[in-house]
């Protein structure tokens, strides 16, 4: 029977103009007919998890059909400021004492494979979304000084993953940047959120993927063999496997204590000429609360973001987004003393966290056949890249080494 619990959670997503969203090749072309018939995998959600999870299924020879309510690439995706890092939001040495020493190294890990495997693929596909290799500065800040930084360092060490301990007169001389200590990393990356998800999506097309668009899925059921999908204009879709890609606005069967809703705000300068070397190579974040994160474009656009609340709806006041950009220029210029003037662009959304920092990537509760990636914390690219290998091993029936470690909780 169709479970009419199936509608997913709904959200205006973001406040403003996201920078990326003016930028050619941004989306794809949908076609708004979903007369597909029956196909091997529906994948729900147009954004950056369920255009990796559609080239991962296409590139595996399956047939895929991409629902969305949103135009492509018009969701959550582009109110990224696409910092694509290995880092998770919770420290190594937090993670450790929360869900134990191997499988906090396996989460660490495999987020610094995914960061890897995702510049490789869009080097593989030649998708031009500015992907460019960039190490991680870490600056010490009110939740971790000098000595946790310090530690921090040494364990991401002893587990494999390189991470430089600067200390503050290191910092001062190789950055200008007047803070107790900092960890240096490689291994991330930065990239056109929007452009990265276009060509993602115009690539799964090109093996025979069709992206429809406007559909809402309002129930589901399984059945023997596959499953089955209602919308709301009144049709019914059918497919092996479902995959709900969905981000914030996830499946209700996905509740949980262990995950909740923020608000985040962010903007980007116009081109900037004289930057330092270091800005343009770098993308920076402070073990803060509210923190500060930021990085450059090819351009010399500085795109920064933080000072993010615990509260789901605030990110829709067009008043708090003047006033959180006005801020956020502010802390860029106390820390970098790089004044940006009035921002070019300005935008806000809303951002899922969860208790561990890591995202959920499972089979849903009470099924076989229908698979969910919700892409939460501050990782959210490196996290799609991960849900999208975990759910096509699952489709194929394989199982991924570190299913457990992401699964729902």
């Amino acid at each position: 029977m169709p479970d009419r619990d199936a509608e997913t959670l709904k959200d205006d997503l973001r406040t403003g103009t996201p920078f990326w969203v003016k930028t050619p090749y941004s989306t794809v072309a949908a076609e708004r007919e979903a007369d597909a018939g029956h196909v091997d995998v529906i994948v729900v959600g147009a954004g950056i998890s369920g255009a990796l999870m559609a080239e991962a299924l296409t590139r595996a020879g399956r047939s895929v059909l991409i629902l969305d309510r949103r135009p492509p690439v018009r969701g959550s995706t582009p109110a990224s400021t696409a910092m694509i890092q290995h880092e998770i939001d919770v420290p190594l040495t937090q993670l450790q004492k929360q869900i134990g020493p191997k499988k906090a190294a396996a989460a660490w890990l495999r987020s610094v494979k995914a960061t890897n495997d995702l510049v490789d693929l869009v080097r593989e596909l030649r998708i031009d979304c500015s992907m460019e290799r960039k190490p991680a500065l870490y600056l010490a800040g009110n939740q971790m000084g000098k000595r946790a930084l310090q530690t921090e360092a040494e364990a991401r060490s002893k587990v494999g993953i390189a991470a430089e301990y600067l200390n503050r007169a290191t910092l001062i001389e190789r950055f200008g940047i007047d803070r107790q200590a900092a960890i240096l990393s490689p291994d991330s990356a930065s990239a056109n959120p929007a452009q990265l998800t276009a060509g993602l999506l115009a690539c799964a097309m090109s093996r025979g993927a069709r992206v429809i668009s406007p559909v809402e899925i309002t129930d589901l059921a399984e059945l023997p063999g596959g499953i089955a999908l209602a919308t709301r204009q009144g049709e019914v879709l059918t497919a092996d496997h479902a995959v709900f890609c969905t981000g914030y606005e996830h499946l209700p069967q996905m509740r949980s204590p262990s995950h909740s809703v923020t608000s985040t705000w962010a903007l980007a300068s116009r081109p900037m000429k004289t930057l330092p070397d270091w800005m343009r190579a770098t993308i920076v974040w402070e073990a803060a609360e509210p923190y500060l994160y930021f990085r450059t474009d090819a351009s010399g656009r500085i795109i920064a973001g933080g000072e993010d609340e615990d509260a789901a709806s605030t990110n829709s006041d067009p008043a708090k987004l003047a006033r959180k950009a006005k801020v956020i220029a502010e802390k860029l210029r106390e820390v970098t003393g790089v004044d940006i003037g009035t921002p070019a662009y300005t935008w806000s959304a809303p951002f899922s966290v969860t208790k561990d920092g890591l995202p959920i990537v499972d089979t849903v509760p009470g099924y076989s056949r229908i698979h969910t990636i919700m892409g939460f914390g501050g990782n959210g690219i490196t996290f799609s890249v991960i849900g999208a290998q975990i759910i096509a091993a699952k489709i194929a029936g394989r199982a991924d080494p570190d299913e457990a470690v992401f699964a729902f909780r």
